[in-house]
C-alpha cells in the first residue's frame, strides 16, 4: 500500500499544486544539480561577509541601554564636558597583614609608570584604607572596548602578582568589563564546535548509520554561512546591537533548530522511499508532506522571535533579526539542500538500515503507539494529573529573584570580582564602582544635601565642575549591582528629582544595571504578550481551528511555568546561584515558547491529517504514533544544543541553557506526548472548532492494533 493511499493528501499539497511544484525542485532528476550548485555560489560568496560578523561586537553595558535611559545621559554629557569617554579602572594593593613599606614603594612605583603609560589621563590620588590592609588609586581609561581591554590587559600582565604576600588586583567598571568581556573571547567557534560534537554524537545514536549524519551537519553547516552575512548585512547597515551573548546562541540556535527539521523531512523521506522505487519521487512526496510542517514551524520561529524588535532593551532587540535570519536560512537549507544531497547519494546514505520500497517499516506495537493507547483510555484523568504536576513545579518561580551583583554574575571568581571584594573588606562595597552624579552648579549645595541624607549612600565627593555642571563621585554601602544598591540609586533619583533647578541626573555602574532592570521589566510586559498572539495567529492558520490554538499556547505557557519554577529551585538548591538573571527570563521564555510550540505543530498537523480520515479519536493514537520517535529524537538535539550554552562562565547564560534545554525536554516529553494528545482526545471532534473537522461526522472506528494500518516513527529510539 503505497502512502499516498493511505494518507489523505494535504489541501493544496498534491503534485500538480503549487508545492507540488516546488517540492519537485530540489527532488528533480536535472534540478538537484541546480540546487546543489546554486548553494555552493552561496557559500564561495556569503562566507567573506560572515567572517566579518564578530567584528561587529560590542560588549559594553551602555551599548545595551534604551535611548532615554538617564545613566546613557549622564555617560554622554561626562564625554562632552569632560572632551573624552574614560572608564575607571581601580587599581588593589592588599596584604592580610598589613601593607609595608616595601608595598607603598612597590605602589608607588607602579603608579609612576601608569602615569607615563597614560600621560593624557594621570592616576587618581592614593586612598588607603583604616585598617592598614588596603590601598588603591584610580586610573582613567579610554572608553572604547578594545582600548579598554587593551589597557587592562596591559596593567594586569605589568604590575600584577608580586607575590610575597602581597596581592594586586585591578578592577573598578573597565576590570569588570575587561572580565565580561574576555568570557565571549572566541566563543562563538567554541560553542559551534561543541554544538556540532553534540548533535553528531546524536545522530550516530539515532540514525545508526556511519554515513547519514554526515548530510544534516553539513547542510546546517552550509545554511549557517549566509545566515551569518545576513546578519552582519543586516547589522552594518541598520545598527543592530552584535554582542558575544546572542553571538554564542546563534550557532546553538541555527544547529539545533536545523537539526530537527532536518530529522523530521529525513523520517518522512524514509517512509517514501518504502512506498516508492524512484528516490525522486519518494522525496518529492516528502517534501509534500513534511515540508508544510517545517515550513510553519519555522515561520512561528521566526515571527515569534521577531517580537523582539518590540523591546527597549538593545541587546534584546537585537537578537531579533539575528535569531529569524538564522532560523530563516536553517529552514531554505533544509527545504532545498538537505532533499537535493540526499537525492544525490540515494538510499545507501541509510546502511545498513537502508530502507527498501515493498517492506514495512512500522511497529504497530511500538512504544508511542502504545502511549497513545494508554492515554486513550482516560484522557481526562490523564491530562488533568500531567496539568497538575505542571502547576505545582510551577511553584517555584515565587521565588523569583531576579537581582544578581556584579560577583554573582560570574561561575568563576575573576580579578575585577576579587578587587572588588577586598575594597568591600576594607571600605563600603561600592567604593570600587562609584555612581556618578551631575547637577546644575547653582544647585550644588541642595544637592549634595539630599545625596548625604539618602539611605544607602556612604559618601559624597566632589569631582570637577564645568560649563555649569557640576560632576559628583558618589560611593553607595552596597555590593555593585545588588538589589540593595539599586534600591539607593532609585531612592537618589528620586531625592534629587525633588530638588528644584537642579535638573540632576544619576549614572554610573549601578545606575546602568538599574536602568536594564527595568527595560528588562518593560520588556517582558510588552513582549511576551505580543508573542503569544503572533503564535496563536500563526497556529489558526496552520490549524485552521481555534480552539487547537488556544489549547497549544495555553499548554507551553503551562510548560514555561514549570520548567522556569524548577529552574529557580535547582539554581539556588544545586548551583548556589544567588538569583536569576532578569535579561535572560524574557529570552528564555521567547526561546522556549517558539521552538517548543513546534513539536506541537510537527504533531498537530499530522493528527489533523489522520483525523480527516479515521477520526478525532483514531486520529489522535495515530498522530502520536507517526511522530513520537522523530519528535522526541528532535526534542533530545534541541535540549542537547542549548545545555551546551550552560558550559559559559556567565550566570545568565547557564541559566539559559537550562531553562530552555529542561523546558524543550518537558515540553517534549509530557506536553506533546501526554497533555496534548489527552487534551486532543478528551475534546474529540470539538478540537478542531470551527474548521470542517469539527463538522464532519466521526468515522466508524478502525482498531488501532490492525498492524497493516498503523504506522509508527521510523526514528529508532
Amino acid at each position: 500500500m503505497s502512502e499516498s493511499s493511505s494518507l489523505p493528501a494535504a489541501r493544496g499539497t498534491g503534485p500538480g499544486s503549487r508545492a507540488g511544484r516546488l517540492a519537485a525542485i530540489p527532488s528533480g532528476r536535472r534540478t538537484k544539480w541546480f540546487v546543489l550548485g546554486a548553494w555552493l555560489l552561496i557559500i564561495v560568496v556569503a562566507s567573506p561577509f560572515a567572517a566579518r560578523l564578530g567584528s561587529l561586537e560590542e560588549n559594553d553595558p551602555s551599548a545595551w541601554l534604551p535611548a532615554d535611559a538617564e545613566s546613557l545621559a549622564v555617560s554622554e554629557l561626562q564625554a562632552e564636558l569632560a572632551g573624552n569617554d574614560v572608564l575607571p579602572a581601580v587599581v588593589v594593593y592588599h596584604r592580610e597583614e598589613g601593607l609595608t613599606a616595601d608595598d607603598r614603594s612597590q605602589m608607588a612605583a607602579d603608579r609612576d609608570a601608569l602615569a607615563n603609560w597614560f600621560p593624557g589621563t594621570p592616576p587618581g590620588e592614593v586612598v588607603e584604607a583604616p585598617d592598614g590592609q588596603l590601598a588603591m588609586y584610580s586610573l582613567p581609561l579610554a572608553h572604547g572596548e578594545d582600548e579598554t581591554i587593551e589597557a587592562v590587559e596591559s596593567i594586569r600582565e605589568e604590575i600584577g602578582e608580586p607575590g610575597g604576600g602581597l596581592e594586586v588586583a585591578v578592577t573598578g567598571p573597565a576590570g569588570v568589563t575587561t572580565d565580561l568581556v574576555s568570557v565571549f573571547d572566541g566563543i562563538n567557534t567554541r560553542l559551534l564546535l561543541t554544538a556540532v560534537a553534540v548533535v553528531t554524537v546524536l545522530l550516530l545514536l539515532i540514525y545508526r548509520s556511519p554515513w547519514l549524519w554526515l548530510v544534516p551537519i553539513l547542510t546546517v553547516g552550509a545554511a549557517y554561512q549566509p545566515a551569518m552575512a545576513g546578519i552582519y548585512g543586516v547589522a552594518s547597515q541598520f545598527g543592530v546591537t552584535v554582542n558575544g551573548q546572542n553571538l554564542g546562541i546563534l550557532p546553538v540556535l541555527v544547529y539545533g533548530v536545523g537539526t530537527n527539521y532536518a530529522l523530521l523531512l529525513i523520517s518522512r523521506y524514509r517512509e517514501a522511499l518504502r512506498s516508492h522505487e524512484d528516490r525522486h519521487e519518494a522525496m518529492a512526496l516528502a517534501l509534500r508532506k513534511a515540508g508544510p510542517a517545517i515550513l510553519a514551524s519555522g515561520a512561528t520561529s521566526s515571527l515569534g522571535l521577531l517580537c523582539l524588535v518590540a523591546a527597549d532593551l538593545a541587546s534584546t532587540r537585537s537578537l531579533a533579526p539575528m535569531a529569524a535570519i538564522g532560523i530563516a536560512g536553517a529552514l531554505l537549507g533544509m527545504l532545498t539542500l538537505l532533499p537535493a544531497v540526499l537525492v544525490i547519494v540515494g538510499r545507501r546514505v541509510f546502511w545498513p538500515f537502508v530502507p527498501r520500497a515493498g517492506t514495512d517499516g512500522r511497529d504497530p506495537d511500538g512504544p508511542w503507539a502504545a502511549v497513545g493507547r494508554v492515554v486513550r483510555r482516560r484522557p481526562r484523568p490523564v491530562w488533568m494529573g500531567a496539568g497538575a504536576v505542571l502547576l505545582v513545579l510551577a511553584i517555584g518561580t515565587l521565588g523569583l529573584d531576579t537581582t544578581l551583583s556584579q560577583e554573582d554574575q560570574f561561575r568563576n571568581e575573576t580579578e575585577g570580582i576579587r578587587g572588588q571584594q577586598l575594597i568591600g573588606e576594607s571600605f563600603p562595597a561600592g567604593a570600587g564602582a562609584p555612581a556618578t552624579v551631575m547637577a546644575n552648579a547653582d544647585a550644588t549645595d541642595a544637592v549634595t544635601a539630599e545625596m548625604e541624607a539618602t539611605r544607602g549612600v556612604a559618601g559624597v565627593m566632589p569631582e570637577y565642575t564645568a560649563e555649569g555642571v557640576a560632576v559628583f563621585s558618589v560611593t553607595l554601602a552596597a555590593q555593585p549591582e545588588s538589589s540593595e544598591a539599586l534600591a539607593t540609586i532609585d531612592r537618589l533619583r528620586d531625592r534629587l528629582s525633588g530638588v528644584a533647578g537642579a535638573e540632576a541626573l544619576v549614572g554610573g555602574p549601578d545606575a546602568t544595571a538599574l536602568d536594564i532592570d527595568q527595560a528588562n521589566a518593560r520588556d517582558r510586559q510588552v513582549v511576551i504578550p505580543l508573542v503569544l498572539v503572533v503564535i496563536l495567529g500563526i497556529l489558526g492558520l496552520v490549524l485552521r481551528a481555534v480552539v487547537a490554538p488556544v489549547v497549544l499556547a495555553t499548554t507551553i505557557a503551562l510548560s514555561f511555568g514549570a520548567s522556569l519554577g524548577t529552574s529557580v529551585l535547582v539554581f539556588e538548591h544545586l548551583f548556589g546561584f544567588a538569583g536569576v538573571d532578569a535579561s535572560m527570563l524574557l529570552v528564555a521564555f521567547v526561546f522556549l515558547v517558539t521552538l517548543g510550540i513546534d513539536y506541537n505543530i510537527f504533531m498537530m498537523t499530522r493528527v489533523r491529517q489522520e483525523t480527516a480520515e479515521h477520526g478525532p479519536q483514531e486520529g489522535t493514537v495515530r498522530g502520536m504514533a507517526a511522530t513520537g520517535g522523530v519528535v522526541s529524537a528532535a526534542g533530545l538535539v534541541l535540549a542537547s544544543t542549548f545545555a551546551v550554552v550552560g558550559v559559559m562562565p556567565l550566570v545568565m547564560m547557564a541559566q539559559l541553557g537550562f531553562i530552555v534545554g529542561f523546558g524543550v525536554l518537558l515540553e517534549t516529553f509530557v506536553v506533546r506526548s501526554v497533555v496534548v494528545p489527552a487534551l486532543a482526545l478528551d475534546l474529540g471532534r470539538w478540537m478542531w472548532w470551527p474548521s470542517e473537522l469539527w463538522r464532519r461526522p466521526t468515522p466508524q472506528r478502525v482498531p488501532a492494533t490492525q498492524p497493516d494500518e498503523m504506522e509508527a516513527s521510523e526514528v529508532p529510539m
